[in-house]
């Protein structure tokens, strides 16, 4: 009985104290993300402008005008349609290549030369969207090396491409950026899960005769599971909120229309034109998407943890 006394004090003295050390992250989150959020949700059902003090509650009539008006000329349904093609042309190549990069990392005998081709895939991450987004404006101009070596692939002669003119192309630009700064990021972090997987089960799928095709379905693929859930949330979230490279673009002179995504969307309608409540009502579409298409990635992919 006093055991069991001791051992439940000593716990309960754990807990204390591990929510002792917890508040201050639930204070942090509380402050900048709950708050931000339940603050958007309220504002979407008024009538609040940027530069009124006084705030009229006209319940779902955002809503229903950005669903059925455009804004400034330019309608949401313009902007979700950006944002998807987007998500799915950047967040799938992201991942699948991401994989196999960090596979060849890890398949390589030089440890210094792993290392040093994961610094160079990472540095991008580290530079600010702007900066990479600059970066590529010049390399996308006519004269620009893309341009040249389009040329040069195709057996063109002075051709441009249109990088940041053409519609179509436009979009691949925006793509190409995002594409370049975070891949690094996630091949790290897939080198991280497959570090993770034991060398005995890889020594033991070489002795029964496994092949290298083989063992990375068999074995690989199953036990990076759960880092590959992650990474796909990650990527794709991080795509769905992309904005500084469409901003960007769009102040340089290339066409917003068709990299309108919804969070250019936002800002142009709450900060250039003043309408909070139809942006925040924006946001909070935009909070539900996500939400819905994270617990859509959990749900599929929804297995047994994993055990080596």
């Amino acid at each position: 009985m006093n055991k069991k006394s001791g051992s439940y004090s000593i716990e309960r003295k754990q807990a204390r104290w591990g929510l002792l050390f917890t508040i201050p992250c639930l204070v942090f989150f509380a402050v900048f993300s709950f708050y931000p959020i339940f603050n958007a949700l309220i504002t979407s059902f008024t009538n609040k402008q940027a530069l009124s003090r006084t705030s009229k509650w006209i319940g779902l009539d955002n809503y229903i005008y950005i669903f059925t008006k455009e804004n400034g000329g330019f309608s949401f349904w313009n902007s979700l349609r950006a944002t998807i093609e987007f998500t799915l042309g950047t967040f799938i190549p992201m991942v699948v290549i991401a994989l196999i990069l960090a596979v060849f990392l890890m398949q390589l005998r030089s440890p210094k030369g792993a290392k040093f081709l994961q610094l160079v895939y990472y540095t991008p991450a580290v530079l600010s969207s702007v900066v990479a987004a600059t970066i590529w404006m010049i390399l996308f101009d006519p004269r620009g090396l893309i341009n040249q070596m389009s040329n040069l692939l195709l057996n063109t002669t002075g051709k441009d491409f249109g990088w940041l003119v053409d519609n179509t192309m436009l979009q691949i630009s925006t793509m190409i950026v995002y594409f370049w700064k975070y891949i690094g990021y996630f091949v790290i972090l897939f080198i991280t899960g497959l570090a993770a997987i034991p060398p005995t089960i890889y020594e033991a799928a070489t002795v029964d005769g496994s092949s290298r095709w083989h063992t990375f379905w068999r074995i690989t693929l199953p036990l990076l599971k759960p880092t590959a859930v992650l990474v796909s949330i990650m990527a794709m979230l991080q795509c769905l909120k992309t904005f500084s490279t469409q901003y960007m673009f769009a102040q340089n002179g290339a066409a917003r229309q068709p990299i309108d995504v919804i969070t250019m969307n936002i800002y142009f309608t709450g900060v250039r034109y003043g309408r909070l409540g139809r942006a925040s009502a924006m946001s909070i579409i935009l909070f539900i998407i996500m939400l819905l298409l994270t617990y859509l990635q959990f749900t599929v992919s929804k297995t047994d943890d994993v055990e080596y």
